[in-house]
């Protein structure tokens, strides 16, 4: 083993090092994000505020470290090393280079493990914890000319390919007359419904805000502007008269397409029937 050699071995290392510390801050910071948007939701919803667009600079900062440079000097260190080993018999050789193989696939796949952040652990079980709930989900593929959005039940969520498996209960006139249907669907698709008895777990839609809803007597949600938001007290006592009138948890919307005499009557939808209008949505 020449000197040259070692001394690119050990730059490389350096450069590897120096990309994993990156990879680290840039989490720790994701980290810090998610805990000042989970206590300060409301934030996101003030003018100038950059909290989302940072979020995702940083996570596609995350994504490049991960899939290019951390690789790249990765599988130059493992040739680098590997050229440098002797040769022997050719069996030996091919024992030698399979051992590695697996090797490297075992260490990659704790490495993986090990990077899943505790916030993406979060998730995974927030996502499985939602079996036998229902929730808004998207049924139509990323490529089709609108999207589809329908309440279904979550039967199970695999937390290895993260997909849900859902049942539409109560498919439109036009479905086949199986009566139900059951999807696939990726984490992406699936949007969880506030708990009908806690408005506090409910995001509050401002006046004017473009939101998903159910529109009323269907299963299906639609692009709908709050026109008034739901009410949200403290106090239980108020909560409970406002109950009595049966107007204190519901928004007041407006859906879009849903003309009638020229203008768009307003329509009252349950707070727990109304989920953020996804970015892209296509109708």
């Amino acid at each position: 083993m020449s000197s040259p050699d070692i001394v690119s071995i050990l730059e490389n290392s350096k450069e590897l090092d120096r990309v994993r510390k990156e990879q680290e801050e840039i989490l720790s910071e994701i980290n810090k994000l998610h805990k000042k948007l989970q206590a300060t939701p409301e934030v996101v919803e003030k003018p100038g505020d950059n909290s989302l667009a940072r979020l995702k600079v940083l996570y596609t900062q995350a994504k490049d470290l991960s899939e290019s440079e951390a690789r790249s000097y990765s599988n130059l260190l493992i040739n680098q090393i590997d050229a440098l080993l002797p040769t022997g018999p050719q069996g030996q050789t091919r024992r030698r280079i399979e051992g590695n193989e697996q090797k490297r696939k075992r260490v990659k796949t704790e490495s993986d493990i090990s990077r899943l952040t505790s916030t993406m652990r979060n998730q995974l079980e927030v996502c499985a914890s939602l079996k036998g709930e229902q929730v808004a989900a998207r049924v139509t593929p990323r490529n089709a000319d609108k999207d589809e959005w329908f309440v279904v039940k979550v039967i199970h969520f695999d937390k290895e390919s993260k997909e849900f498996e859902v049942l539409d209960e109560e498919p439109g006139d036009d479905e086949e007359s199986s009566g139900q249907r059951q999807y696939k669907l990726p984490m992406g698709n699936i949007i969880p419904f506030p708990k009908s008895n806690d408005p506090s777990s409910a995001q509050d839609f401002p006046p004017g805000k473009h939101v998903l809803a159910v529109y009323p007597g269907t299963t299906a949600l639609y692009k709908a502007t709050v026109v008034q938001s739901h009410r949200r007290f403290n106090c239980s006592v108020c909560q409970w008269l406002f109950t009595l009138r049966g107007d204190w948890n519901s928004y007041l919307l407006e859906f879009d397409d849903d003309e009638e005499d020229g203008s768009l009557p307003q329509r009252t939808v349950p707070f727990h029937k109304v989920v953020p209008l996804p970015e892209g949505h296509r109708q």
